[in-house]
């Protein structure tokens, strides 16, 4: 059956969207992206070069294009509402509404959510709109707090007390916030994400992937937007027990549940991002959207009709019978610019070497005189499978050695002597 489908976002995470659904046979795509991606524009049969948040725009595309639906990458033109404009011209859409995107965009939103609706692993929170009495709570609080914009941040407007600032940095940090802070408790343990296909109703879950976020090799240096990312072949992870899934399972199904009680159905990919404490999966938050990378690890794996499984979630018909994943480890190593995160060096020529069975995604490059360049975000990535979480690093490690020019990567993520840091930390902790 052929199909039009558009994509909206030209980062990595969409490259792999894009790259699942080109397998289908009788896909054609369309992509709507603030700035030209490569590896997304040789897959498509149209292209709109235009901000994903200008919705009005994308629309007009999505209906000129005459697509059958779309589905969206990233996070800011769910919360300008591009789900909710694209149903009024007619152009269903994988992808939350709004309302139902405050999940992520509104983490107030969220927290209160979990509490009204009693759904399990909310950490202690205070919400506060006046920036001077989240500092009062800050000194009064026995311990270290997490300090949050209620808004979007783009994965690195966080602040951990007692890891990247003490509580004077933490009150310096929460004045800046003038849309609201949310106070949360630290949590200790170790991350893990878990996405799903949801179709208003049923939620299918994803392999278990972890993230990286710091930028430097040993886990150490400031927050990224993610550096690379891991998942095993039993779709599970050393460190999380089956309780543990089982429950975090539970919070995300429950949190479909409430959002039908609050009357904001949610279609689409939910991510959580959990925490496994001393007393089980804590959630970090929620996202609406595929994460990037883990969208790279997820989507290498798939070997479902992708466009099908999009269509059930549109359609309400989605179930486990329509999922499949190989069973395979994953590993995906970003390539991010010089002087990333802090001061990236923009403009610098890449060239791409022999990165053999490893699969390429471009997330952010330019191009002068018929070469790619960097800019300031990150630049591509490489998966690497196998059969073991070895093979797969092996291929990961080089192809992205093959790289040639103003980058760099770390060049641990995948090692199993990291991984066994991790298992060695939870068993610490419990």
């Amino acid at each position: 059956m052929d199909m039009k489908i558009l994509v909206v976002g030209g980062g990595g995470r969409e490259h792999a969207i894009a790259r699942a659904l080109s397998c289908n046979s009788g896909v054609k795509l369309y992509t709507a992206m603030a700035r030209h991606n490569p590896g997304i524009a040789s897959l498509s049969e149209g292209v709109l070069l235009e901000k994903e948040t200008n919705v009005r725009a994308v629309a007009d595309f999505a209906k000129k294009s005459d697509v059958d639906f779309a589905i969206i990458g990233p996070e800011a033109p769910l919360e300008a509402g591009i789900a909710d404009t694209l149903q009024e011209q007619g152009v269903p859409c994988v992808g939350p509404t709004r309302m139902a995107a405050r999940l992520e965009t509104d983490k107030a939103f969220c927290r209160t959510m979990m509490e009204k609706h009693g759904i399990a692993g909310c950490p202690h929170y205070r919400v506060f709109q006046d920036p001077g009495e989240a500092c009062e709570y800050i000194d009064a609080y026995d311990g270290d707090l997490v300090v949050k914009p209620i808004g979007l941040t783009g994965g690195k407007g966080v602040k951990v007390m007692g890891e990247q600032v003490d509580s004077e940095g933490a009150k310096k940090y929460a004045r800046t916030l003038h849309g609201g802070v949310v106070l949360e408790e630290r949590l200790i343990g170790e991350e893990f994400t878990l996405q799903a296909f949801v179709d208003g109703n049923h939620l299918v879950p994803m392999p278990l992937v972890q993230d990286h976020k710091r930028a430097y090799e040993g886990d150490t240096g400031p927050n990224t937007g993610g550096m690379g990312t891991y998942s095993l072949e039993d779709h599970l992870l050393p460190f999380v027990t089956p309780s543990d899934y089982r429950d975090a399972l539970e919070i995300m199904r429950n949190a479909v549940a409430a959002m039908i009680a609050e009357g904001q159905p949610y279609r689409g990919i939910l991510y959580g991002q959990f925490m496994n404490t001393r007393d089980g999966p804590k959630v970090v938050e929620f996202n609406s959207r595929f994460g990037d990378p883990e969208a790279m690890n997820v989507l290498s794996l798939i070997r479902s009709d992708f466009a099908e499984v999009l269509c059930r979630i549109i359609d309400g018909t989605l179930s486990p019978a329509h999922v499949d994943f190989a069973k395979q480890a994953t590993v995906c190593k970003y390539l991010v610019p010089q002087g990333y995160p802090d001061a990236p060096v923009a403009g610098a020529s890449i060239e791409v070497g022999d990165y053999g069975d490893a699969l390429l995604y471009y997330a952010n490059v330019g191009e002068k005189d018929g070469k790619l360049t960097t800019l300031t975000s990150r630049t591509m990535a490489f998966v690497g499978l196998g059969d073991s979480l070895e093979e797969a690093e092996t291929k990961a490690e080089k192809a992205a050695a093959a790289v040639k020019g103003g980058v760099w990567y770390r060049h641990d993520i995948g090692k199993t002597s990291l991984l066994d840091r991790r298992i060695a930390h939870m068993k610490g902790i419990r």
